[in-house]
């Protein structure tokens, strides 16, 4: 309501605005001259309101970028025009080279904002230039989280509410998988291109290209550029590899661990529980059978060796949890 409102009021702005501007024609201007100021003004008018419907995502980051680009470009223009004062008046024409002089610094500072608007943090009332502008600390996405697919779901839940980061290099490693000769990684990696088209389809979804190569980068693997960029985004890396996960660790970067959250959301066997399993295969020991829970979670069964293929109750007797998963132990007893 109150966009149609501000709409309205825009457009009985435009309409005065066109009525001073015939106000100030000189007399005997064309009889056609005043309504065609008018229909042009409100063309303009409706216009704007159009392309205001038409684009319902607006970035703030960048509308405030250009804005003070603007400004600061306009104020380093008249200070340069005071500056040089006396030598523009003996060209003759110092009109001209301030308006270029204008033309560039405004471009130069607008672009500079714009690529350069996630590292500094720029506070006035109302706007403000942060690093993670959704959420809480970004959320940098490694290559296999993406071929993974589980990221997806998880985003579904609306569990995350960050902004997700996908670095340049990273959908870089993506598309050579997808482009490999060996058939299954060509599969894997056009799988990954696919959920993360759906991702940036999905307007619930922050999701980020970061473009920019960092100085810090050079001559470092993918892993140790997620960590870096990571610590320059002062976000967290999103994976499932067990090897970026330490190297994170080391260097004191928060990590989210898709199988330690599988892991989490496992549900908990205590010790003395039974619970039904079918045994699938034998087991290293004499006596042992192998079945697997709904969610994959290996089984142990002493004493279920002769009942491969069949549907059998174990009770639990130990737990054992590993950064790969869990296993749990139990024993059949007839």
């Amino acid at each position: 309501m109150a966009l149609i409102i501000l709409r309205c009021i825009f457009l009985i702005c435009a309409g005065g605005a066109s009525a001073i501007i015939n106000a100030s024609l000189p007399d005997g201007t064309a009889s056609h001259m005043p309504w065609t100021v008018f229909l042009v003004v409100m063309g303009l008018a409706m216009a704007a309101i159009v392309a205001d419907i038409f684009v319902p995502r607006k970035q703030i980051d960048t509308i405030s970028a250009v804005y003070f680009g603007l400004l600061v470009g306009v104020l380093l223009t008249y200070i340069f025009s005071i500056a040089s004062a006396p030598l523009l008046d003996r060209t003759g024409n110092a009109g001209s080279i301030v308006l270029v002089t204008a033309v560039i610094a405004c471009y130069l500072c607008i672009s500079v904002l714009i690529q350069t608007k996630d590292d500094f943090r720029f506070l006035i009332p109302y706007v403000e230039f942060v690093r993670d502008t959704k959420g809480f600390r970004p959320l940098i996405l490694d290559t296999s989280v993406i071929i993974d697919g589980r990221i997806e779901d998880l985003l579904a839940t609306q569990v995350f509410d960050n902004q997700l980061i996908l670095p340049r290099f990273a959908l870089a490693e993506l598309q050579a998988i997808a482009d490999s000769n060996d058939k299954l990684r060509r599969q894997r990696g056009r799988r990954g291109l696919d959920i993360l088209n759906r991702l940036r389809a999905d307007p619930k979804i922050d999701l980020q290209i970061f473009d920019r190569d960092l100085p810090e980068f050079t001559g470092h693997p993918v892993d140790m550029k997620l960590v870096l960029l990571a610590k320059h985004l002062e976000g967290k890396v999103v994976t499932g590899d067990f090897n970026l996960n330490q190297v994170a660790q080391i260097h004191n970067v928060p990590v989210i661990n898709l199988n330690e959250i599988s892991n989490a959301l496992k549900p908990r066997l205590l010790p003395g529980e039974s619970f039904p399993i079918k045994i699938i295969k034998p087991g290293e020991g004499p006596a042992q059978g192998i079945g697997y829970l709904d969610d994959g979670t290996m089984v142990v069964v002493e004493g279920a060796r002769q009942s491969i293929g069949r549907d059998l109750h174990a009770i639990v007797t130990s737990i054992h949890q590993t950064n790969a998963g869990r296993m749990i132990f139990a024993k059949y007893e007839p």
